[in-house]
Formats: C-alpha cells, sequence, structure tokens
C-alpha cells in the first residue's frame, strides 16, 4: 500500500448498520471464503515460471491452497466456503462448501464471491486468497472477530494489494471498479471502503506467492508447511543455476 489505511478508531466512521447485538459477535458467527483456482499446469502461478516449470509452479499452487483451506478448517466459522475457479477434486476437505466463480475481470469475481456467499448465509463474511500459506488460524479468527466492532477488515500485502478482506455487510459495490493486480490496489480498495462511510480494522501485512522469491520467504516463515515441503521437493534453492533466472525479467499471470 501506499499509505498506512486507516484504522477503526475515533477518527474514523462508526460502524455502519446492525444492530447493538451484532457488535458482539465472534467468529463462530461468521463465514470464511476462500477465493481460488484450481491449480492446473501452465494456469496457476504463472509468474513462477521461470525458475519453476509450469507441473511444478502448479504443485506449489496447491501445496498453498491445502494449507491455507486446512488452517481455514480450524477456524470456529459458521461455515466455510470455497469460491472456485475450476473443479475440485480429493483435497477439498469435507466441511467446505463450493461455488463457482463468476465475471470476467477479477473485482467482478471478488464481488460476487461475496454476493454468492452472503446470499446463501447472510452473515459477516471474511474472504481470503490461496497465495498465502503462511496463514495462521489465530490471524484469521482475529479478522474474524473485528467483524464486530468494525465494518470492514483489511489484510495488506506487500505488494501492495491485499491478502484479506472481510465485510460485515457484503455489498458488490464496494469492489466493483477497484483497479486489480496493480501496486495501488491496496490503497484503492481501502479508500472505496471509507469513502463508502465503513469503518476499516487493519491485519498485519504479509507476503503473498506471485514470484519465486516470495515463494522462499514465504516457506522460510512456513518451515512445517506442505507449501514449504512442496518448493523443497523441486531441488531449487535461492542463489542456485535455477534461481539465478529469476532475473529475468517479469512474467505477467
Amino acid at each position: 500500500m501506499s499509505g498506512p489505511a486507516p484504522e477503526g478508531d475515533g477518527d474514523n466512521p462508526a460502524p455502519r448498520g446492525g444492530s447493538p447485538e451484532s457488535l458482539g459477535r465472534g467468529p463462530g458467527e461468521a463465514q470464511v471464503v476462500v477465493f481460488a483456482k484450481e491449480p492446473v499446469p501452465g494456469k496457476v502461478k504463472t509468474r513462477l515460471t521461470p525458475p519453476f516449470t509450469p507441473c511444478e509452479a502448479a504443485a506449489l499452487a496447491a501445496a498453498a491452497l491445502a494449507d491455507t483451506l486446512r488452517t481455514v478448517a480450524r477456524v470456529p466459522a459458521i461455515r466455510h466456503v470455497l469460491v472456485l475457479d475450476g473443479s475440485a477434486g480429493a483435497w477439498l476437505p469435507e466441511s467446505f462448501t463450493v461455488l463457482p466463480q463468476r465475471g470476467r475481470d477479477l473485482d467482478q469475481r471478488l464481488a460476487a464471491a461475496f454476493e454468492d456467499a452472503h446470499r446463501l448465509l447472510p452473515v459477516p463474511t471474511v474472504l481470503i486468497g490461496m497465495d498465502t500459506p503462511q496463514v495462521t488460524p489465530g490471524l484469521l479468527t482475529t479478522a474474524l472477530s473485528s467483524l464486530g466492532p468494525h465494518d470492514a477488515v483489511f489484510g495488506p500485502a506487500e505488494d501492495g494489494g491485499f491478502w484479506l478482506l472481510g465485510l460485515r455487510v457484503p455489498d458488490p459495490a464496494l469492489l466493483l471498479g477497484v483497479p486489480m493486480s496493480a501496486p495501488t490496489t491496496g490503497a484503492a480498495q481501502v479508500r472505496r471502503l471509507t469513502e463508502a462511510g465503513l469503518s476499516v480494522a487493519v491485519l498485519p501485512r504479509l507476503t503473498d506467492v506471485d514470484t519465486a522469491a516470495d515463494a522462499y520467504a514465504v516457506a522460510a516463515l512456513a518451515p512445517c508447511s506442505a507449501f514449504a515441503a512442496a518448493l523443497a521437493g523441486t531441488g531449487r534453492f535461492p542463489g542456485g543455476p535455477s534461481a539465478e533466472r529469476m532475473t529475468s525479467g517479469p512474467h505477467p499471470e
């Protein structure tokens, strides 16, 4: 983000909507949505190639998704949802409800994910992607609990985007038209929330896995994760011959 996101304190608007009782909601009265793509070689994590092959990149994506789903399943939410681009496989935990992604651009698909999940169960909703396998149940529980005293909760990413967004009352207008996949995405999203009069709680900044350098950094933060094991299984290490190709230039998704 280009600047600090506003906290939900006395300088910001009071929470919008809901009864006084709703301000005491705990994590068990909200839902968590995982927004993900089926880990198919050549269609996921294309910015990891090179130095990784498409199959290795897909294996890393699958491991990151597995870590994320496992962590979310441990969070005491009222429901766990996977909003998926593609088809679910044997890797999907039984506790998840699966919804298809819809929409063309990323802002449309994120807005639709909130809308569809909230239509099925109208409770506060937290959405997380599949690119932060280092996330912990405690951090997600904090996000859910934040939607009692705040209208929104925001998890900024190191690249200027965001790794989590939670809304006490989901509204597609809060996402539609926000420029995605840019260094200013996070700042633009927070600005949209605050301009709508919402109070925003801010979580710690995390690195999401977009590049090989990100992958090594995240694996070091979560050495016992499936993601770290998958990365080690590639036999590619920072500073090695294959890793040197990371400097060859950007590789857009």
